[in-house]
């Protein structure tokens, strides 16, 4: 599943090749996403302009003026620019169609991608109201996620602490394969109940998940499955992995055997000895 860094790669490469585009026309094949696709955006969007790309969470906003396009990646979407006259494939569920003869292209095999409208202030949207604080201080919200916020936050939980992390209502965008790295960097064995946290392990984890995912975001992200940039490239972050997909291998720091276990039906991976 597209994690907050390969969400960020796909908005910066939409950011630069699209603002300030003008919307010919909207292209809804398959309108049954995860939420169905309104059928009223192509009259929504024909003829309206593109004012900026941002992220919040793993969600993309595309600001008109008029309003919000809310983008989700799902578990296997991918976001493509390509010539307007690429025929569209089997998964291809959605297409905008720009002025300068090329098109966004929505690509999603499973069909747990979104695309929505809003009107309003788009913050105020039920998917994005109750949103924890983002983890990098570039996007909105990312002052709020400190070491105090994530002590606080996690006073008497004793839910395992790489669950905490993965819950976008303490934090958003970091999902599962992020969530294994960052604990790795901090030194935390990913069962460890969150509540037992001090605060200079907190202050740990806060510098861990940042570095994580910015030296993620370095690499193009990680291309496990079907990934790829909105210009069609694969990242390459997954070859600088310290635990996760390692299950049994030697850990890269201290040599030890990579340890796997199951929570919350996803896997997690430590190193026993590098991790406490």
């Amino acid at each position: 599943m597209p994690e907050l860094p390969e969400v960020e790669i796909t908005r910066r490469g939409l950011a630069a090749r699209l603002t300030g585009l003008t919307i010919a026309d909207a292209v809804i094949r398959n309108a049954r996403l995860r939420w169905p696709i309104p059928r009223s955006l192509p009259k929504l969007l024909r003829g309206q302009a593109i004012r900026s790309f941002k992220r919040r969470g793993k969600y993309l906003l595309a600001e008109f003026d008029h309003g919000t396009l809310i983008l989700h990646l799902g578990m296997s979407g991918s976001l493509r620019i390509l010539p307007e006259s690429t025929p569209p494939e089997k998964h291809d569920h959605f297409d905008l169609v720009l002025n300068n003869g090329t098109l966004m292209r929505l690509c999603d095999p499973r069909r747990f991608g979104a695309v929505l409208w809003h009107g309003g202030d788009v913050h105020t949207h039920p998917l994005l109201a109750t949103l924890g604080p983002e983890p990098l201080p570039d996007q909105s919200g990312g002052n709020g996620f400190d070491a105090r916020y994530l002590y606080q936050a996690s006073r008497g939980r004793n839910i395992a602490i790489k669950q905490f992390i993965m819950d976008s209502h303490v934090v958003v965008g970091v999902g599962n394969i992020y969530a294994n790295e960052a604990l790795f960097r901090a030194g935390i064995r990913p069962q460890l109940a969150a509540g037992k946290l001090s605060l200079p392990r907190c202050a740990k984890l806060v510098t861990a998940i940042r570095d994580t995912l910015n030296e993620a975001i370095q690499h193009g992200g990680s291309s496990l499955r079907d990934f790829v940039s909105a210009s069609g490239q694969h990242g390459h972050f997954q070859q600088h992995h310290w635990v996760y997909g390692r299950g049994s291998e030697p850990c890269r720091r201290c040599g030890s055997l990579i340890k796997q276990l199951r929570q919350g039906q996803r896997s997690s991976f430590y190193c026993a000895k590098c991790q406490k």
